[in-house]
Order: C-alpha cells, then structure tokens, then sequence
C-alpha cells in the first residue's frame, strides 16, 4: 500500500519531500502528492509529517 496524502490537512511544508528515499513525492497545488508507482511503501514520510496528513493506504 502506497502512501496516501490527506490533501485538506497537508500545509505544504515539503518535509515529506526530502524524506522519501525514492523520491517518490512531489508537491502539486500546494500539497504533497505521492507516485503511487515509486512508492516502495517504507513508511518513512508518515513520520516527518508534522500535521500527520501521511497514512500508508
């Protein structure tokens, strides 16, 4: 299951951003929003969302 963005709660902070280790997320519209087909599901962006707008889907 890939990453799943909560796009209301998401403040675009991009700490996600640098987190993810494939660089599979990238900001769109003031949000972060995750390529479902890079996501290698480590979990690594849920933890550094300081809003908690990450869940792993």
């Amino acid at each position: 299951m890939a990453a799943v963005v909560d796009k209301d709660t998401c403040t675009g902070c991009e700490a996600c951003v640098g987190s993810c280790p494939v660089e599979a997320i990238s900001m769109a519209d003031g949000a972060a929003c995750v390529d479902d087909g890079a996501c290698i599901d480590c979990g690594a962006c849920v933890g550094e969302c300081p809003v908690e707008a990450i869940s792993m889907g």
